[in-house]
């Protein structure tokens, strides 16, 4: 059995249901409507001067990046495999080897600390040196 105070929101709630709908549609029933307000103009913003971008190579590194390596940091030859997972570099030794380094792998006292898709972070004690990989040569054109 329901309770009486729950029969009575029940009625009330039953009644505003039917009796709402009903008053909102005769005629005459007046809706305030409002107007929105007139947004301001919009305006385009002014764009910086990019001469500063267009004077950096586009594929390349700076010149300036590769003259602040140390002269014994690992030249990167390359990177092979899938970065995040089982990616190596390849790097040629101060004597003249190559190698394969995983993250975490030493050469001439340089730790591979990280590789990206074009360059590699090496770390020794306090030095940091990022060593990208060398530009392609373009192929020369067969006669």
């Amino acid at each position: 059995m329901i309770p009486r105070a729950q029969r009575i929101a029940l009625g009330a709630a039953a009644l505003a249901a039917v009796a709402l709908p009903i008053a909102l549609l005769q005629p005459g029933a007046v809706v305030p409507v409002r107007t929105p307000r007139p947004l301001p103009p919009l305006v385009a913003p002014t764009e910086p001067p990019l001469t500063h971008v267009f004077d950096r190579p586009l594929f390349t590194a700076s010149t300036t990046e590769s003259e602040a390596l140390p002269a014994d940091a690992p030249q990167l030859t390359g990177i092979v495999g899938r970065l995040g997972s089982d990616a190596v570099a390849l790097v040629r030794t101060a004597q003249g080897s190559s190698r394969s380094l995983a993250i975490g792998d030493s050469v001439d006292g340089w730790r591979l600390e990280s590789l990206s898709i074009d360059a590699a972070l090496f770390s020794r004690g306090g030095q940091r040196a990022r060593v990208p990989l060398p530009a392609a040569d373009p192929e020369p054109a067969a006669q």
